[in-house]
């Protein structure tokens, strides 16, 4: 390969991932951030309900990732993930038409067809041959999805303005069809003959494979709670309006960018101290929520942590693709995603119930504890590709 067909393919590959990644991203975000508002303030439901159709959202997405994605071969899983993109668009504006029974229907199917989109672009980001490009690659594509995670709070929060939740779906509906144009250009590895290797247990045994779930889980099970109660908070809190909830995500996320920004400029070449800081970080994040009840604590506390955010993820994504051949990663990626959608499953189910009894701020001191146990067992499973071997 020459250096012009290299940089082409490095061009395309940027090209792509860019705005397919920030298409699918700002719009499922919409749908997690927003789902949990339309459920709770147009048909009432309570904390628990709230949680459960989260939960929802993310059973949908682990079987379709975790049980089917992972095991399609490279052309079969091709056209479900164009099928899928076709899908989504589809669903998504139909929320704006939704009742209290039909909106269940709708976050199960949203969640599936997601459950086929996402692991593929991570995938096709991690399959250029050169360590540091690659990894940089990786970090690029975590980087737009932090754009996509501010520039689509602040949409909304401007649609919120003039128009009511149900509405905001319909113009949120852009995301998707942009979604549908870029599938269809999206790279697929070409896989060889299926081994052994890329089964179950050889995933799950694999000691990058459980560094990276264990580091994600330090950070998604503040997440996962923060983007289901956290607009239900700032309402009941602080009486903000949807718009003003909008523009806090937008600034949690700018956080989050930053942090992305420095490791796709800068990729880390050791994991661990990375790790160990986004847990001291999110740990003071979590506690200011917990124990001061003001609307800027409440701001500045989302500003912090949108550092964890920003920097937990893509360390774990660079973890697969230390420890697994270019073969094996549909298979580690689609099932390291389901291992994400069980955390979106088990914390709304539990912290929704919790919330009920205790409240919504008090909840956020429950998270401290799994957070911290998480941190001490990933110290162990961090150090073989801690430092990668080139």
């Amino acid at each position: 390969m020459t250096k012009g067909q290299y940089y082409a393919g490095l061009l395309q590959a940027v090209s792509t991932i860019l705005p397919l990644t920030i298409a699918i991203r700002a719009s499922n975000n919409m749908l997690i951030t927003t789902i949990p508002l339309l459920a709770r303030y147009d048909f009432g439901f309570s904390n628990t309900l709230v949680g459960l159709i989260s939960a929802l959202v993310s059973l949908m997405t682990f079987v379709s990732s975790g049980i089917i994605n992972s095991k399609l071969h490279t052309g079969t899983r091709r056209f479900v993930f164009i099928v899928s993109s076709i899908i989504y668009a589809i669903v998504f504006p139909l929320f704006a038409l939704s009742s209290a029974v039909s909106i269940w229907a709708l976050s199960a199917m949203a969640g599936f067809v997601l459950g086929f989109l996402m692991p593929n672009v991570i995938t096709s980001a991690s399959l250029l041959p050169n360590r540091v490009d690659r990894e940089r690659l990786l970090n690029i594509y975590t980087l737009s999805l932090s754009t996509a995670l501010i520039i689509g709070p602040a949409i909304e929060s401007l649609i919120l303005k003039y128009c009511s939740l149900r509405e905001s779906f319909i113009f949120f509906t852009a995301f998707p069809i942009i979604g549908v144009v870029t599938a269809f250009m999206l790279r697929f590895p070409e896989e060889e003959v299926r081994h052994e290797s890329t089964g179950f247990r050889q995933v799950v045994n694999n000691p990058g494979f459980i560094a990276a779930v264990l580091n994600i889980l330090t950070y998604n099970v503040v997440f996962s709670f923060l983007m289901t109660f956290g607009g239900v908070y700032a309402r009941e809190s602080f009486g903000l309006d949807y718009s003003e909830i909008e523009i806090l995500f937008s600034v949690f996320f700018v956080t989050s960018f930053l942090g992305r920004l420095y490791l796709s400029i800068r990729p880390a070449r050791r994991l661990w101290p990375y790790m160990a800081s986004a847990v001291a970080i999110t740990t003071m994040g979590v506690l200011a929520i917990a124990l001061i009840n003001n609307p800027l604590i409440y701001a500045v506390a989302l500003l912090t942590l949108g550092i964890p955010h920003g920097t937990t993820y893509p360390l774990s994504v660079v973890s697969i693709s230390r420890a697994f051949k270019p073969e094996q990663r549909n298979a580690a990626n689609s099932l390291f995603f389901s291992m994400m959608m069980v955390i979106g499953i088990i914390i709304p189910t539990i912290t929704g119930y919790i919330a009920d009894l205790i409240g919504i701020r008090s909840t956020f001191l429950v998270l401290i504890p799994p957070v911290l146990i998480a941190l001490v067992l990933l110290k162990r499973y961090v150090a073989p590709i801690d430092v990668p071997r080139d």
